[in-house]
């Protein structure tokens, strides 16, 4: 993620910087506005804080790891930012559509001829958030600037399989399910860049979940897990008017 992100991010300062460093100064006028809207396109990298259950055995004749895999997804946003100086901004990305996916690999041991099998449950949730950030941006240097972000998001899953009835379903078809709200924080960066008829800017930013978003049915998948939280890296590209 973090060297995906940082080749992005040379590619896009080389393709701007013929702009960005002209001597006049470009959207002079921009943070005289009140209110400014614009939207976001992110790519985003989905994983788990995951605590193992205390109460689980991982023997020789049943499970011998539980990982979780990170993957790969896309976030859309409309941003509003509020301007209260030049220097500081509230912004909000209501509402950001966030499609994510992580996998769960459980590895077991079949003791009868030493072999392992692995099954794997992915989760898949597509997540209407609600951000409010607090923006606070350096004095602008020509045509660019650098900020820093902090705040809290809170999301409902859209695509939530709660009710799901995963007790009468066979192994193979049991799934992990999610509670249908995550709630947590965030913390980023990242530049913004003043060009000839829009703000454009790359943008950072972790979102760590601060709630158990597991619910445990006391399925074999279920019973080693005491808790998951959300782990969200997203890069952003971000433009405003």
């Amino acid at each position: 993620m973090r060297i995906f992100c940082l080749n992005i991010i040379l590619a896009l300062l080389f393709l701007i910087s013929n702009s960005v460093v002209a001597q006049y100064s470009k959207l002079s006028g921009f943070d005289d506005k009140a209110v400014h809207f614009g939207f976001a396109l992110s790519y985003n990298e989905s994983d788990y804080y995951i605590q193992k259950s205390i109460n689980f055995q991982f023997s020789d004749d049943s499970l011998q790891s539980l990982l979780v895999n990170a993957k790969p997804g896309f976030t859309l946003g409309v941003i509003s930012s509020l301007n209260v100086n030049p220097n500081f901004k509230i912004r909000f990305a209501i509402p950001s559509l966030s499609f994510q996916e992580r996998d769960l690999e459980y590895t077991y041991l079949n003791p009868a001829n030493n072999e392992t099998t692995l099954a794997v449950k992915s989760i898949r949730p597509v997540y209407l958030e609600f951000p409010a950030m607090f923006k606070f941006r350096t004095d602008r240097i020509n045509n660019w600037a650098v900020y820093g972000l902090t705040g809290v998001r809170f999301g409902i899953d859209m695509a939530s399989d709660k009710d799901v009835n995963n007790l009468a379903a066979l192994p193979e078809d049991q799934i992990v399910k999610l509670k249908k709200t995550d709630f947590g924080f965030e913390v980023g960066g990242g530049f913004d860049f003043f060009l000839e008829y829009f703000k454009f800017g790359l943008e950072l930013k972790l979102g760590v979940g601060m709630m158990n978003v597991h619910l445990n049915e006391g399925t074999s998948f279920d019973t080693p897990i005491d808790y998951l939280r959300s782990k969200v890296w997203t890069f952003s590209l971000t433009f405003e008017g």
